[in-house]
């Protein structure tokens, strides 16, 4: 009863504290590893030195420009106003943040109905606790390049007329999607890929915490693979570990099913084949056996760029090549036709490196002037 009346619950004090954090440590190993590991302040953003210089500042002076952050998926755009919010508001920056994922919610409606509702409520200048914070709200919009012009014109008037109680930060891969009336009212940053010795410092923190058994050079490799991108770093290292189990030490096959790298034999065969003067059946067989293994076509290009830059082959012949390779790849990426495009690229190649340039340059005339021939026709 002493208890009831002290607390206000019936039973122990200790025992509903123990169960309470009983559940918390549940929640906390049910939790992604992404979001189990994402930065709690601005200080713990990895690497991007100029936002978190502006962001103490701001949060030293309890306000907040309209912000505009860009660049490379899994840089850190999200965590980094998500901790600039917890630090600014406390416990209760869920209530001061709205969270919209602007390529499902992209249209003029949502601006009209969910963003300038949200914008026009008043919000106090202290905590339940009594702590002071920002009379401030701040909108999230991630995704924003793929707002449609007419959202974001109408979200330019509603960023004017809320300034006093709202800020907007707006998340987004291509700036260049941005009309310029809204980048000319928010403060801008790019946020570069990571530096590799970034990424694999966090993995390492992340092995040490989790109990994982990774050797480094199978780190380094994931680290490579991922691209900078640090968010899909440590969601395939999660996945490697789930895959392999507590206690078994992850392998690099592992890495690469994971992220569906192709192994380099294929690769290294498929160029060799290009390079030669193989017979066409023979490069048929060999993409219909490459297909087999269900591979994703741009996952080849990008291995087989990778190849061409180190290749033994000269500077014009390469660029040539790269040129080329590039076209295929993105009409890749607009069809499904994987076996078309990769044997399309082979004979290509095969041309560049078999036939002399001045043979091809007067085959491309002829072809040109046909072609201008039968549109006259």
């Amino acid at each position: 009863m002493d208890s009831f009346l002290k607390s206000g619950k019936l039973g122990d004090t200790a025992s509903s504290k123990s169960s309470t954090s009983g559940i918390s440590k549940k929640k906390d190993k049910k939790l992604q590893w992404v979001e189990k590991y994402r930065p709690r302040t601005v200080e713990d953003v990895v690497e991007q030195k100029e936002v978190v210089a502006l962001l103490q500042e701001c949060i030293l002076g309890a306000d907040l420009p309209n912000l505009l952050f860009y660049g490379p998926p899994g840089t850190g755009k999200t965590s980094t106003i998500l901790a600039a919010a917890r630090q600014l508001f406390g416990d209760i920056y869920k209530d001061r943040i709205l969270e919209l994922n602007a390529s499902d919610d992209r249209g003029i409606q949502v601006i009209r109905e969910k963003i300038k509702t949200y914008a026009q409520l008043s919000v106090a200048s202290s905590r339940a606790d009594g702590k002071a914070c920002p009379a401030l709200k701040i909108v999230i919009l991630d995704e924003a390049d793929a707002m449609t012009d007419a959202a974001q014109t109408a979200l330019r008037r509603t960023m004017e007329k809320e300034a006093k109680t709202t800020r907007f930060c707006l998340l987004c891969n291509y700036v260049s999607r941005i009309i310029e009336p809204l980048t000319s009212r928010c403060t801008k940053f790019r946020f570069k890929p990571l530096n590799q010795s970034f990424v694999l410092e966090r993995l390492q923190l992340i092995c040490t915490k989790e109990d994982v058994l990774v050797d480094d050079d199978v780190l380094n490799i994931l680290v490579k693979e991922s691209g900078g991108d640090l968010r899909r770093a440590i969601t395939a290292l999660q996945s490697c570990a789930h895959l392999k189990g507590k206690g078994n030490k992850i392998a690099l096959e592992n890495v690469y099913d994971v992220l569906t790298v192709v192994p380099s034999d294929w690769i290294t065969n498929f160029f060799n084949l290009c390079k030669n003067e193989s017979d066409i059946n023979e490069i048929i067989r060999f993409i219909n056996d490459l297909e087999q293994q269900a591979y994703p076509c741009h996952k080849i290009f990008e291995q087989l760029n990778d190849l061409l830059i180190e290749a033994e082959i000269s500077e014009p012949l390469k660029a040539e090549i790269g040129e080329y390779l590039a076209e295929s790849s993105f009409r890749s990426s607009c069809s499904r036709s994987d076996f078309t495009h990769l044997l399309d690229f082979a004979v290509h190649v095969q041309e560049i490196l078999t036939v002399p340039v001045e043979h091809r340059k007067a085959k491309a005339e002829k072809i040109a002037r046909s072609t201008m021939i039968n549109g006259i026709a």
